[in-house]
Formats: C-alpha cells, structure tokens, sequence
C-alpha cells in the first residue's frame, strides 16, 4: 500500500463523510444567521438597547452606525440586482439545476452535496435582496429598521435549521448505503 492510498483511506474523499463538508455547513449558516444585510448582528442589538433603555454605548451612536451600514448595504444590494440581477438570477437558475441533474439524476455526491449547501443559501440571499428592496422603498424608522433585521434573522435561522436537518438526513442516508453496498 502506497502513501496515497493511506492518506485517501484516512481521510476518505466522500462529501457526507468527509468532516469538512460539515465545518463548511455549520461556518456557512454561522455566518448567514450573523450577517443580516451585510451588518453583523451584534450592532443591531447595541442599537436595539439603545433604542430600549435610551442610553449611548461607550460615547459611540449605535443607531446611527446601524442605519450607516443598512444605508450602505442596501444601496450596494439595489444597485447590483438593478444593474445585473437578472443575469446574476440566470447564472444561479443554471447553476442550481446542473447541480440537481448530476446530483439527483445522475447520482454524483459531490453534486448533491453542492445543492445541499447552495439551494437553500440562494433562498437567503433572494430574501435578503427582496428586504433590502422594501426597506429602500419604505425607509422605515428606527424601531421598524430593527424589527425587519431580525424578522429577517429569524427567517434566516429557521431556513438555516431545516437545512441543516435535510442535510444530514441526506447525508446519514449516504453514508449507510455506501457502508452497505461496501462502496
């Protein structure tokens, strides 16, 4: 036995076997739970308790960095779906089905894996545009602007959830017909 095939048996290449592909999962929706339209989600609480108990965090406005940082996030967000959303929505449409055919037709893993990981982040991110959309429409004031990031937070974590569940359903499902078929 040569050295690659104890370090491919060590590490065994497989997508739902594989320990990184898990990492990524649970980095990804990490990630997409704390980042609510490009704001990290601690400055929306700052702003909320200051908007609660009327009070200044550390000489530092946190209402007003929130609505900076929305303001900045939502005109970058409109001015790329208005410029080129419907390409970038083609690209995605594409990319999603060729995932699904090789994955689910075509039983590749890898694929299937890919899906798991992208379907369910694109519906986040068409969420995130479709709010960065109504709040530059609407122009909320503060408590409304803190109401929608965490509506959308919260929507975020349940589509986090069920992915995450569906995953390793699938993923468990995998690995024991791969331990059965002596794949």
């Amino acid at each position: 036995m040569d050295i690659y095939d104890s370090v491919f048996e060590l590490i065994d290449m497989r997508s739902f076997s594989n320990l990184w592909y898990w990492i990524v999962l649970a980095v990804m929706w990490s990630s997409a739970s704390h980042w609510v339209l490009g704001v990290p989600y601690d400055v929306v609480q700052r702003a909320r308790n200051q908007l609660n108990n009327g009070q200044s965090d550390q000489s530092r406005d946190a209402l007003n960095d929130l609505e900076d940082l929305v303001r900045l996030n939502i005109n970058r967000m409109t001015y790329i779906s208005d410029l080129s959303g419907l390409w970038l929505m083609s690209f995605l449409f594409f990319l999603l089905s060729s995932l699904f055919t090789l994955g689910f037709v075509y039983r590749l893993e890898f694929s299937q894996a890919l899906f798991l990981l992208l379907f369910p982040l694109s519906v986040v991110i068409l969420l995130t545009v479709r709010k960065a959309l109504e709040i530059h429409r609407d122009s909320p004031a503060r408590a409304d602007l803190i109401n929608h990031l965490g509506r959308l937070r919260f929507q975020t974590q349940l589509i986090g959830m069920f992915s995450i569940l569906v995953t390793s359903m699938w993923g468990m499902y995998q690995n024991i017909s791969a331990m059965v078929l002596g794949i």
